[in-house]
């Protein structure tokens, strides 16, 4: 027997007067809710409701009973409400996890308007370059360079970025790119080869060995601006570096990095989500443009 159905019925019952009113504002047959009555009160052993033709009362087990079946439903009425609400107005906790060059760039200030706009959201970012496991972590929403490999999570596009060959304008007058330092970020291996394309659609290759890996994109561009060497630099960084590095080959580009968005809700995203993931889009658009 399914208890708390029982009771929540139970308690329809005696708000409506009679069995008949009930089932007609619950969408249910008289008998089947007749039923269900028959079988609350052998179960508990006791007569709950006196009933005749014309009226039902309860009986003094029935008026105990019928109190705590009462509270279930209003207690069940306001869960329900409450969370309801977190479709309407955005709340509670969010953990979003980015790289770190992505979060302190792109996805910190496009949510920091959001924080502004609901103070009922509590956000916990977490600026990491490793791939975080969103179970493990509790992560509710990740933005990742490239698609994962995850089979369990949903993924989004969200926008996209070029990666951009860099060094300091005095260390690129001084000798070919081919003979200085690479600087390479720790996803990168050890032999280098990128293919540039020019705006007519002419292919340059360039292959090097990196001599120095980093874990943060910080570390790399500290080393490139101090010439050290050359490696890779997001192209929505360039405009604020512009003063302290150079493209290495302007007159060609690099392919777009896609960036997608993962959550591991099934079906419906709490609003909570979609405020944050809209505003990270919002901002990786304004960057692109």
């Amino acid at each position: 027997m399914n208890k708390l159905r029982h009771m929540s019925l139970f308690a329809q019952i005696v708000e409506r007067g009679s069995i008949t009113a009930a089932a007609n504002a619950l969408g249910l047959s008289k008998s089947v809710l007749s039923q269900h009555l028959k079988e609350l009160e052998q179960s508990l052993g006791v007569m709950l409701l006196r009933r005749t033709t014309r009226k039902q009362s309860l009986t003094v087990a029935g008026q105990g009973f019928y109190e705590q079946c009462k509270l279930i439903n209003q207690t069940a009425q306001l869960a329900w409400l409450e969370t309801a609400q977190f479709n309407d107005v955005p709340k509670g906790k969010v953990k979003i996890t980015a790289p770190n060059v992505l979060m302190t760039t792109l996805v910190a200030p496009a949510l920091a308007g959001v924080c502004i706009e609901y103070p009922e959201l509590e956000l916990e970012l977490i600026a990491d370059d490793q791939q975080l496991d969103l179970h493990a972590q509790n992560i509710d929403l990740a933005i990742r360079v490239g698609r994962s490999k995850s089979s369990d999570a949903k993924q989004r596009w969200v926008g996209e970025f070029k990666d951009v060959l860099c060094g300091s304008s005095a260390l690129l007058k001084t000798q070919p790119p081919e003979a200085l330092r690479y600087i390479a970020n720790i996803w990168q291996d050890q032999h280098i080869e990128h293919v540039f394309t020019s705006s007519t659609g002419q292919e340059k290759v360039f292959s090097t060995r990196a001599s120095c890996h980093v874990n943060t994109f910080d570390t790399c561009f500290a080393m490139i601006a101090q010439g050290a060497g050359i490696g890779l630099v997001p192209d929505f960084k360039l405009p604020e570096l512009a003063a302290q590095i150079c493209e290495v080959f302007p007159e060609h580009s690099l392919k777009a990095n896609p960036i997608f968005a993962l959550h591991t809700f099934d079906k419906q995203i709490p609003m909570s989500i979609k405020v944050c993931l809209q505003a990270i889009e919002n901002k990786l658009g304004q960057s692109m443009d």
